[in-house]
């Protein structure tokens, strides 16, 4: 179990709050749990979640609408296919199309 007050329990509780079928950036998750500037922190977070997590991994992604988890790049593009998120061939995502703001992160 995460310590409720660790940088990484902020990160996984913005992750969580992503809906399906919207991506959201590695920075843009930092900044909305309250570590501006630490979207490395988010990668580093995600990477050490256990495979069966409940927190969304997948949806994160980088600030250029890329899937760049070298680890997992076809598991998550094949999971935000499933959620009707569209990613193409070269693992792009459209931003203006699908990107969560954290409008609901408070």
């Amino acid at each position: 179990m995460t310590d409720p007050e660790s940088p990484y329990a902020a990160i996984y509780a913005v992750v969580q709050r992503i809906p399906p079928g919207r991506v959201c950036t590695y920075g843009r998750v930092a900044a909305l749990a309250g570590l501006p500037g630490q979207a490395r922190l988010v990668g580093y977070a995600l990477h050490a979640l256990l495979r069966q997590s409940v927190v969304p991994w997948w949806r994160v992604i980088n600030r250029s609408g890329r899937i760049s988890n070298v680890y997992a790049a076809d598991e998550q593009r094949a999971r935000l296919l499933a959620e009707g998120v569209d990613v193409d061939e070269t693992y792009l995502i459209d931003l203006d199309r699908f990107l969560w703001a954290g409008d609901d992160v408070e």
